[in-house]
């Protein structure tokens, strides 16, 4: 990765709880939680992440758990151990053996 790309990046780590709105013009890490909206290019919640709020990038990768409104753009993955749950809307869907997906679904 760049440093351009760093720069414009956020990492919310382990043990970590953010309230508020965050807005990445890059790549948005969450291993901690994060209770709020979040928008980004690209997401990345791991295992350890829990998003609240309205969460809208062009992809999400789901190792940890999203609640309430999820937008992406192109793809959403969730991993064999990624929980989302609430309204969500995707491009295209891939769910692992083990995701969970719970709450109303619509294609773009």
């Amino acid at each position: 990765m760049s440093d351009l790309a760093k720069d414009k990046s956020i990492f919310i780590g382990n043990g970590v709880v953010f309230s508020g709105s965050i807005k990445a013009p890059n790549q948005a890490i969450i291993s901690g939680t994060v209770d709020g909206d979040l928008e980004a290019k690209d997401v990345v919640v791991g295992a350890s992440g829990v998003v609240t709020g309205t969460t809208t990038a062009d992809s999400i990768d789901v190792k940890g758990q999203m609640n309430e409104t999820i937008v992406s753009r192109d793809v959403l993955i969730v991993r064999g151990t990624g929980s989302v749950k609430g309204d969500v809307t995707y491009g295209e869907i891939e769910i692992e053996r083990g995701g969970e997906v719970k709450g109303d679904m619509n294609q773009r």
